[in-house]
């Protein structure tokens, strides 16, 4: 069986991918799915960087402004969502070129992870979510890492969803999502692929990270937070965990003044671009494209996805299909 072809260009929050891509999948004849937690929501504009109409210069983009806030989205979701949009692209003769800094999400889609688990009973996942409110997130991570250390060395603190996922996959299977997880990362990938990751040096990330939320907060970021909250968009949503929005919610609550949300957002986001790095630098066959070895030129950084396609035949597929 002829496998599908995918491109994937990933990378760190601020690393540029947005205009690369458009470029990119206009030289490949190719079609963008996001692979965005946060851009997949309507009314959820400035704070996630979501590419506006124009930027998008006549290219579709799947997964885009497709969901309400109020509505749940997760990895599983993700996954369905992209594999129907690839078959859509590859029908029309096009490549599916996968955008984004979720790394979770694009090894899921790759290699066709399977999220099956008995969803039956959910009354361990309540009480997980009761001690959680009522304990704190860090209670949950100190069970996790008596029953799974090595998911929790890889799921942050503050992550209830994912620390609550493992310790209900840990109940009800008694295996470690971790090994599963692992296990699940041996499986050669359903596709014919490329997967870049674009970089840079780290100095320079930060300074566009923090560029980048004054920016955000310039354009009316909080007036965009204030108004979700008001239409009745709870904080423990999962819209609401999207960096800049949680902490804006958290000054809207009377929590800290606006300028440390500001600092907190700065730091946060600079911590998760580290953590993406990190994911990243796990997968395999990764090809990587750093932007301080081109000298910040980006025809030199397409020329160079351009030649990776050549050799891996991937821009001849459309033939094929």
């Amino acid at each position: 069986m002829t496998k599908k072809p995918l491109i994937i260009l990933a990378g760190p929050t601020a690393a540029g991918k947005t205009a690369l891509s458009v470029r990119l999948a206009q030289m490949a004849g190719a079609e963008i799915i996001s692979a965005d937690s946060m851009q997949v929501y309507r009314g959820m504009d400035i704070g996630s960087a979501k590419i506006t109409e124009e930027e998008m210069q006549g290219i579709p983009h799947y997964l885009i402004n497709v969901l309400e806030p109020e509505e749940e989205f997760n990895v599983v979701r993700f996954q369905q969502m992209a594999k129907a949009a690839v078959e859509k692209i590859c029908e029309k003769g096009k490549i599916p070129l996968v955008v984004g800094g979720t790394g979770f999400y694009i090894q899921a889609l790759l290699y066709d992870i399977d999220f099956t688990e008995n969803n039956g009973d959910e009354t361990y996942r309540r009480s997980l979510e009761r001690a959680a409110l009522e304990k704190g997130g860090g209670y949950l991570h100190h069970m996790l890492k008596e029953a799974d250390p090595g998911a929790a060395a890889q799921i942050h603190p503050h992550n209830v969803k994912r620390i609550i996922r493992a310790l209900e996959f840990h109940q009800q299977t008694g295996r470690k999502i971790s090994e599963h997880n692992e296990q699940e990362r041996q499986k050669q990938s359903l596709y014919d692929h490329a997967y870049f990751v674009l970089t840079d040096e780290r100095s320079r990330l930060y300074d566009r990270i923090d560029r980048r939320v004054d920016q955000m907060m310039e354009q009316g970021l909080l007036k965009e937070v204030r108004s979700l909250k008001e239409r009745g968009v709870k904080r423990s949503s999962t819209a609401m965990q999207g960096l800049g929005y949680k902490e804006l919610y958290g000054y809207l609550e009377g929590e800290y003044p606006l300028e440390e949300a500001v600092r907190i957002i700065k730091r946060d986001t600079r911590h998760f671009a580290k953590r993406q790095l990190t994911w990243f630098r796990r997968e395999k066959d990764v090809i990587w494209i750093d932007r301080s070895a081109s000298g910040q030129d980006e025809e030199v950084l397409l020329g160079e996805m351009l030649g990776h396609l050549r050799e891996k035949g991937l821009l001849d597929s459309q033939k094929k299909m």
